[in-house]
């Protein structure tokens, strides 16, 4: 889906796993820093919309997702996770009910998947599920933002700002009366500088929620059963996870920043040492310069120098070993 406003002056477009809205609008720098300062909003209508209704919506998603919801007060934003039997993340949702209908947003184009396992799972629940990708937009308000928000919108509110689901034809209108617009780059430094994981970057097909920090944002550890949970519960309880989530500060004098999947190793070892982890998401900072999130082995040394490619790095520990 191609957002409207990659009409907008200046506007750059976004690569993946973000097509289909604006990367920048031309000045990076300044559009971090109106987040940063709370103006401004984030054109998210590439994002799959979800609903779920029905009288049995909440008892029925409390039996599939990582988080309590069963429970779930209209207005109050959670999010959560689905795992595989085997407690591998398959899908993240960013939900909020408004008393009649739950809406959960999700990565682009991942919400046909996600569609399909809940369908799989309906068995005799009152519930429908239903793709709102198509006439619903996710923008983003960030924090402190005092932006009105339009009448009718579905707001999830979060310490990290506001999602709002739009009418996707009112999109034109909202950026009219709530600019500057701000490109998805200037998001994900944001995203990278506050540690919060984000599903097929920071996730791989065997990664488990300990890894990644998830735990107590998109798990509840004290809910009943739901796929996955065993591994959960076993990590938890009496292990450790195989890797951990690490924040990068990268050597400023490199002119590229090392893309995902740039490999980590040890700076003592040099480029033919042994890998150790991956970048999973780097970003140009206004404040801190470039920086990153990595996924490394759970004994690389806290304080270890490391090389990101041929970057030096300087690691920050998110995920304790």
């Amino acid at each position: 889906m191609k957002s409207p406003l990659l009409s907008l002056p200046g506007a750059v477009p976004a690569e993946a796993p973000d097509e289909g809205v604006a990367a920048h609008y031309g000045d990076l720098f300044r559009e971090q820093r109106a987040l940063a300062d709370g103006s401004g909003f984030v054109d998210l209508s590439h994002r799959g919309v979800v609903t779920v209704s029905g009288p049995e919506r909440l008892s029925w998603l409390h039996l599939l997702l990582t988080q309590h919801v069963s429970e779930l007060p209209p207005g109050r934003a959670t999010e959560a996770l689905i795992l595989s039997a085997h407690g591998h993340i398959e899908h993240a949702v960013y939900l909020v009910d408004d008393g009649e209908t739950t809406w959960l947003h999700t990565e682009p184009g991942n919400q046909e998947a996600l569609i399909a396992y809940l369908e799989s799972m309906k068995f005799f629940y009152r519930v429908e599920v239903a793709d709102r990708s198509q006439e619903t937009a996710v923008v983003h308000l960030p924090a402190g933002s005092i932006a009105e928000v339009p009448e009718g919108a579905v707001v999830r509110e979060t310490p990290h700002g506001r999602d709002l689901f739009l009418p996707r034809g009112a999109l034109e209108s909202f950026a009219a009366a709530h600019g500057p617009a701000v490109g998805v780059l200037a998001l994900e430094a944001l995203r990278v500088e506050a540690h919060r994981p984000r599903l097929g970057l920071e996730t791989d097909h065997r990664t488990i929620p300990h890894e990644l920090g998830w735990i107590g944002t998109a798990v509840h550890l004290q809910k009943g059963c739901y796929r996955g949970q065993e591994t959960v519960a076993r990590v938890h309880n009496l292990g450790k996870p195989p890797r951990r989530l690490v924040f990068l500060h990268l050597d400023g004098s490199e002119v590229h920043l090392p893309p995902h999947g740039t490999p980590v190793r040890l700076a003592a070892d040099g480029g033919e040492g042994r890998q150790l982890g991956f970048i999973t998401t780097s970003a140009r900072h206004h404040e801190l310069g470039p920086i990153a999130l990595a996924l490394v082995k759970r004994n690389v040394p806290v304080d270890a120098q490391l090389m990101a490619g041929d970057t030096a790095a300087a690691q920050e520990v998110i995920v304790e070993p």
